[in-house]
């Protein structure tokens, strides 16, 4: 059934969002150059690895020494517009398609952080990541790791048909709202493995 819902959701919505997917990459591309998609490798169910996509929303600068600047140097006002109404995930619903994300599930966050994971926290991915979930429509980006963790578990064990369809209004609402973008001080939020270097641990 949950399939079934994403399919028929994703190919609802990539042809309603059409005239936006035309014009955002002619956008991305006079604005920010090449390349139109940020891909990258993010764990799937079962920590199993996917290539994600978005369109891009940071220029491609680099320092004397060639290194990427800071995300809050490289995120434009324009990437800022993309992040601020989700037009970057619009991509994600060929993930969707392709069977490795769901329309609702625990975020996929970086394959770095697998082994710092808990065992606990290591549940979130006992079901396929999604565009959106529980720990989305409850703070985003403004709440802490452990608590969007403990989001994604309770997630996991309390999955029904009707708390996604709850989950897919309320982020109706917190995109029209623009709630809980970005951490303060993060062009979205502080990553992972810089919280867990100061507690250590991880499931090994």
């Amino acid at each position: 059934m949950k399939r079934i819902v994403d399919i028929i959701l994703s190919l609802l919505l990539l042809s309603l969002l059409s005239p936006i997917i035309v014009v955002v990459p002619i956008l991305i591309k006079f604005k920010l150059g090449s390349p139109i998609f940020f891909k990258q490798q993010r764990p799937g169910l079962n920590g199993k690895p996917f290539i994600l996509y978005k369109f891009r929303t940071m220029t491609n600068s680099v320092d004397k020494y060639g290194r990427y600047l800071s995300d809050e140097l490289r995120l434009t006002s324009f990437g800022s517009f993309l992040r601020r109404y989700s037009l970057d995930e619009i991509p994600q619903f060929i993930n969707v398609l392709k069977g490795e994300l769901s329309i609702v599930g625990p975020r996929p966050l970086l394959m770095e952080y697998l082994p710092l994971y808990s065992k606990e926290q290591f549940k979130r991915h006992l079901v396929k990541p999604g565009i959106t979930g529980w720990a989305q429509v409850n703070g985003r980006n403004a709440i802490s790791w452990e608590e969007k963790f403990d989001l994604d578990v309770w997630y996991v064990r309390n999955y029904s048909f009707f708390l996604d369809m709850k989950i897919l209004f309320l982020t109706v609402v917190k995109v029209l709202k623009r709630e809980g973008i970005t951490q303060p001080g993060y062009a979205t939020i502080q990553p992972f493995s810089k919280v867990k270097s100061r507690v250590g641990g991880g499931h090994g």
